[in-house]
């Protein structure tokens, strides 16, 4: 971890960044670490929400640009599975980007965002709105954490 510190701000956006693609990482670790450090708490804020944003649509454009048979190769996604979140995704569209930062599921259901063609511009709003609310979390939580140990 201390390697991703070395590398301030833009550490941190490139491990969100990873963190909302599909490969298996966490940034809130990094986050909390760096809280503990000389960083500004609402840089810290605009560079992870942004990066997991990013990596989040990202998520959002292989499933774009996807196909049936690429989900249920790769990503090993039945059809009928996909037909059910399309009824979903038909009932509430872009509001689901909301919950993309959920561990577990919060990558699939970007590339699933993307693969149903939800509204590009609704789906990265939402997206942008959940991610950044998670961060806001952890900081909170990290920073009244620390000042209860202090006292």
């Amino acid at each position: 971890m201390a390697e991703w510190i070395e590398y301030g701000y833009w550490g941190l956006f490139l491990a969100a960044f990873l963190a909302a693609t599909i490969i298996p990482f966490s940034s809130d670790v990094l986050l909390s670490a760096m809280l503990l450090g000389d960083f500004e708490p609402w840089k810290l804020l605009v560079f992870a929400s942004v990066g997991n944003w990013l990596g989040g649509m990202v998520s959002y454009g292989m499933g774009y640009l996807g196909k049936w048979e690429w989900i249920e190769k790769y990503l090993k996604v039945k059809r009928q599975k996909v037909e059910r979140f399309q009824d979903y995704a038909n009932r509430y569209g872009s509001y689901f980007a909301l919950i993309t930062w959920l561990p577990i599921v919060g990558d699939p259901m970007a590339i699933a965002l993307g693969f149903v063609k939800t509204p590009p511009l609704s789906t990265a709003f939402w997206m942008l709105v959940g991610k950044t609310l998670r961060y806001v979390v952890i900081i909170w939580l990290t920073l009244n954490g620390i000042a209860l140990f202090e006292n």
